[in-house]
């Protein structure tokens, strides 16, 4: 799982679920987002942000059903159509969780979890006044592939001020180099399209986020080929912004699923699969026992632990 002190971590653990709640300045937007607006809970975003907030929450929801139409609906055709497809909500007092796991023979799973917070559960969150969170994952069979551990997030909070996140992160396992490559590539072709230095969101990604795990040693090893946007340089609510961060995480996932295509039929070796089985044994305990949103209790075992894990770890 994941994810990022102060207002990093205060950040990007503001999870929030994408429930039901209809923006009344926007009923004329048709569709599955609007329906989940206006259940008049805490945290829906209706009483406190202006109109043009409104907006952008809107097409952030909007933009959630439509990663999980992109990327399930692409991880399905890989696996011809033979995914099995499970999808549930866990609710308590301070949090509603989504989460949906799809499990086939080429994409041996793939995972997300959108959440929604009602109100703080940690210290390290603060009380937003809109937010949320999805995170994908997905786990190649092939160990060719390594795996994704990916997250994008909008939050406002009660001073007017709203902020952007996220985590790219490939965990490398037996993947190869010239894949590395072309995830990395193209990632920094959106950076340059907006004119953005990619340096300080990869070195936060390769190095910064271990600061902030709770037991270091077990923090995920990842390929320096994505970004963190957790954290500072923090990005601000705006549609320059929106657009930039939106089409990193979509540009991101989807040219991993192209390497995935790739190497389908690809031959491996034992010793390949042991990189896969170390990967997954380090991934499974950056999330028990490294990650301060996983292993501190914001969100319960039983959303992370289906959304995130692997499909098998071996001790």
């Amino acid at each position: 799982m994941q994810l990022s002190q102060t207002e990093a971590l205060q950040f990007r653990s503001i999870v929030s679920r994408a429930g039901r709640f209809c923006l009344c300045a926007l009923l004329a937007v048709a569709g599955t987002a609007c329906a989940q607006f206006g259940d008049g809970k805490p945290n829906d975003g209706v009483q406190d942000l202006n109109t043009e907030q409104q907006a952008f929450a809107q097409r952030f929801l909007a933009f959630q059903d439509e990663l999980d139409a992109q990327f399930f609906g692409r991880a399905d055709e890989i696996n011809g159509g033979n995914a099995h497809d499970d999808k549930k909500t866990v609710s308590d007092e301070f949090a509603d969780f989504d989460v949906r796991v799809a499990r086939g023979d080429k994409v041996e799973k793939i995972g997300r979890m959108i959440s929604r917070i009602y109100k703080p559960k940690s210290d390290i969150q603060r009380k937003t006044t809109f937010g949320r969170y999805y995170g994908l994952d997905i786990h190649a069979k092939s160990p060719l592939n390594g795996h994704i551990h990916t997250a994008i997030v909008m939050q406002y909070y009660p001073d007017g001020k709203g902020y952007l996140g996220g985590t790219l992160n490939l965990l490398k396992g037996a993947s190869q180099e010239e894949d590395i490559e072309y995830l990395k590539s193209a990632l920094d072709g959106v950076f340059e399209r907006y004119g953005r230095d990619v340096t300080p969101y990869r070195k936060r990604v390769c190095k910064g986020a271990k600061e902030e795990a709770v037991n270091p040693e077990y923090h995920r090893r990842v390929a320096c080929a994505g970004a963190s946007f957790f954290g500072f340089p923090m990005l601000e609510v705006n549609e320059e912004n929106y657009q930039f961060i939106t089409e990193a995480y979509t540009v991101f996932v989807s040219a991993y699923l192209d390497t995935l295509e790739k190497r389908i039929d690809a031959p491996y070796t034992a010793d390949d699969v042991a990189k896969q089985e170390a990967m997954r044994l380090n991934w499974a305990e950056d999330q028990f026992m490294g990650d301060p949103y996983s292993s501190g209790g914001i969100a319960p075992y039983s959303v992370w632990g289906p959304a995130f894990l692997p499909p098998t770890v071996k001790f």
